[in-house]
């Protein structure tokens, strides 16, 4: 259990020590990642950005992610779900999505240089507040990877153990690494069951950590 997402990434940053003021740049999943990244990033010396990607919710379960889509508009899906929700509905839900992946990364970037100069050759510390299917991390790996990192390091205060084993099939192997500090048993459900406190974060309080 972890107080907040503050002191999760105080957590992470003492494993990631190894990596203080090395060619490397900390990226975190916006909103809740970033307090989490902060921390990291102010430990180990090293520039914090962020990459937007957005969940979309089963229409009947929107805490449920089918799909993900990011910044630049690429989605990934869960198939076996997404095959059973009406084309329409979904279509429109990643589109608006999309739209809002995309403010994000406007509204909390600002005047940054673009996200694929900053990490091209990098090793990217990429962090969120915890993993639950694994769809939104899944692709924003998939989609930094594009952009030519020298190595990608996932790291998360918790995580389903289901979703983990799927996310290393993502990594590569030999060059980039998965810390997770806490992996249960019998997952209950939702990362903010192992916070004590996990209070949605503004997109003031994200844009002021980003500064």
């Amino acid at each position: 259990m972890f107080r907040d997402r503050s002191d999760a990434g105080k957590q992470l940053a003492a494993e990631l020590d190894r990596y203080a003021g090395q060619n490397a740049i900390v990226v975190a999943l916006p909103r809740g990642g970033v307090p989490v990244a902060f921390e990291v990033a102010k430990k180990l010396k090293l520039p914090l950005d962020i990459f937007s990607v957005r969940k979309v919710g089963h229409p009947n379960n929107p805490e449920y992610a089918v799909c993900a889509v990011d910044q630049f508009g690429d989605i990934l899906c869960n198939e076996e779900e997404k095959s059973a929700i009406d084309k329409n509905w979904l279509r429109e839900e990643i589109e608006n999505e999309r739209r809002e992946a995309e403010r994000r990364a406007s509204a909390y970037r600002g005047n940054k240089k673009p996200i694929d100069i900053l990490v091209s050759g990098k090793i990217v510390i990429l962090v969120d507040d915890g993993v639950a299917t694994g769809l939104t991390l899944r692709l924003a790996i998939k989609s930094i990877r594009k952009l030519k990192p020298k190595k990608i390091i996932v790291a998360l205060p918790v995580g389903a153990k289901d979703a983990l084993e799927i996310l290393k099939g993502e990594l590569k192997e030999g060059t980039d690494e998965l810390l997770i500090l806490l992996v249960p048993e019998d997952f209950l459900g939702a990362v903010g069951s192992y916070y004590g406190s996990f209070d949605q974060v503004r997109d003031e309080e994200v844009i002021s950590l980003l500064k």
